[in-house]
């Protein structure tokens, strides 16, 4: 009971301070960012070291003055990413989303989703990624997206039901499999985070530099449904708020890229390569607080030596 009143207490909280950011114009929700990623990120040092392991590790040439200056836009990015999920339902709508919305390989993008075939789109924590799944439901596109429950079940609930708001239908990664090969063999649409830790028995790849393991499912969904596999991203653009870019930035389809498509550890290396550059585009977007890489298992680090 006492966890339940703590949940609660903790979710009644979240909901008040995002009636609060639904009040704020965009740019004081954008100046307000500004500050808190200063005080979030240097002053009360929130997730300090793993971020800071990160930028050493990917970054080893760079200065502490630019690494600070990363980590600080990065957290600018994370908090405006929760204005913008919270301005979402009430400021973008069919009738004006040319205003906040351009596209990139719109018409590779269609091609795929209105397809009878299925289709697997991975991405990564970059750019606002909720939005862009809501975005995809607003567009009448619905998609099968697997994610973790969260631990306070309250605002999970809440959270599920932004993201399922338009059409977008949430899956618990725990168990999901019979779920998504019947959506894959009904011809639907697979959405996935690309870059989850996988553990040491996962497809260990080169990832911005550095090893990272990947869940092998990923691939196999493409692989063993002859799926087509999209690399997509949803970023911030003109560095303002509300504004935003859907990208395809390639696509593989095992009945045409036999090479890209020949195992799991060749399609693994192809959509981190793809991520990676897309990351690279707008560095600041990208979660490097996330504890993407790990030390992989001595044999894979003799094998990704060589």
């Amino acid at each position: 009971m006492m966890k339940l009143a703590i949940d609660f207490a903790a979710y009644a909280l979240v909901r008040l301070l995002v009636a609060v950011i639904q009040t704020l114009p965009v740019d004081m929700g954008d100046s307000l960012c500004r500050f808190l990623a200063w005080l979030v990120g240097e002053k009360l040092k929130i997730r300090r070291r793993e971020t800071d392991q990160n930028l050493s590790l990917i970054f080893p040439q760079a200065d502490e003055a630019q690494r600070r200056h990363l980590r600080q836009a990065m957290w600018h990015h994370l908090l405006l990413m929760v204005c913008e999920i919270a301005w979402v339902q009430r400021r973008l709508h069919l009738v004006n989303y040319r205003d906040h919305v351009t596209f990139q390989g719109n018409r590779e993008m269609l091609t795929r989703m209105l397809s009878e075939r299925p289709t697997v789109i991975v991405t990564g924590h970059f750019g606002n990624f909720e939005v862009g799944g809501y975005l995809s439901g607003l567009m009448g596109i619905q998609t099968l997206t697997i994610a973790r429950q969260l631990d306070n079940r309250f605002i999970h609930r809440w959270v599920d039901r932004f993201r399922s708001a338009k059409g977008q239908k949430m899956v618990d990664k725990e168990g999901c499999a019979a779920d998504v090969d019947r959506h894959l063999s009904s011809g639907g649409i697979l959405s996935l985070l690309a870059d989850q830790h996988a553990g040491p028995k996962g497809c260990w790849v080169d990832f911005m530099g550095a090893p990272a393991s990947c869940h092998k499912a990923l691939s196999l969904f493409s692989l063993s449904t002859g799926a087509p596999m999209i690399v997509g991203s949803t970023r911030r653009v003109g560095a303002r708020p509300m504004q935003f870019e859907i990208s395809v930035h390639a696509v593989a389809d095992p009945a045409v890229d036999q090479d890209i498509c020949s195992g799991v550890t060749s399609l693994t290396n192809w959509y981190n390569d793809h991520l990676e550059g897309a990351v690279s585009d707008s560095l600041e977007q990208y979660w490097w607080l996330h504890r993407r890489w790990r030390k992989p298992p001595p044999k894979v680090a003799k094998r990704l030596a060589a």
